[in-house]
């Protein structure tokens, strides 16, 4: 993962935490493995321990609004806990993949 990228997904984070309670925090795909290019987006993985449709658009709207700030598109994946553990989502290949090559911030 390229410096400029960690610090975008360091800033990120650290606008979430304060608004909302995060669990998880990631950057996978392309960033998280550095192939990407210059019309590549960033792709998060957020964990959350509760989600509703209004917090998931306080998160959407941050990740934009840091996404604009950088000039880079920010492609948020949101799931709560529960989510991850107790249903078919626990056996995807998007989170296999998140899991594999996801870089923690």
């Amino acid at each position: 993962m390229r410096p400029e990228d960690y610090r975008i997904a360091r800033e990120l984070k650290e606008k979430l935490s304060e608004a909302v309670g995060l669990i998880d925090f990631r950057v996978f795909g392309s960033r998280a493995r550095g192939d990407m290019d210059e019309y590549s987006d960033m792709d998060v993985f957020i964990e959350m321990e509760y989600l509703d449709k209004q917090l998931k658009e306080r998160i959407r709207h941050i990740v934009w609004e840091v996404g604009f700030e950088q000039s880079i598109y920010i492609s948020p994946l949101i799931f709560t806990r529960s989510e991850i553990e107790n249903s078919p989502l626990k056996a995807s290949p998007i989170v296999k993949n998140i899991n594999e090559e996801g870089v923690r911030i």
